[in-house]
């Protein structure tokens, strides 16, 4: 199921940071830009010990854990070797600047 929602325009999202976006389920989104403007999505919590990923260091597809440096890759949610673990990945897209996230 689709369900396309508007978040803002992708220029709100600095580069190499995030966005965090609430919903009405309780789980935050975290939304990144890295330094090629692709934008990736991911819950804003690290697998590792919660920590908002959205305060996390971007680099490359990646993001570091602010708490504990944990790495996660932005275009899976998959944590990177030797570290285990996976946070859930949303499929975004750019439309005429604005960013759209699927929460289906």
């Amino acid at each position: 199921m689709n369900q396309w929602k508007s978040v803002c325009p992708v220029s709100a999202i600095p580069v190499l940071g995030a966005r965090r976006v609430e919903r009405p389920n309780g789980i935050a989104v975290a939304v990144f830009r890295n330094a090629e403007d692709e934008v990736f999505a991911v819950d804003d919590r690290c697998p590792h010990k919660g920590g908002q990923l959205s305060q996390g260091i971007v680099f490359d597809r990646r993001v570091a854990c602010p708490l504990h440096g944990m790495t996660i890759h932005l275009d899976s949610g998959k944590a990177q070797a030797p570290d285990e673990g996976c946070t859930h990945k949303y499929r975004v897209r750019v439309d005429k600047g604005v960013v759209f996230l699927n929460l289906g």
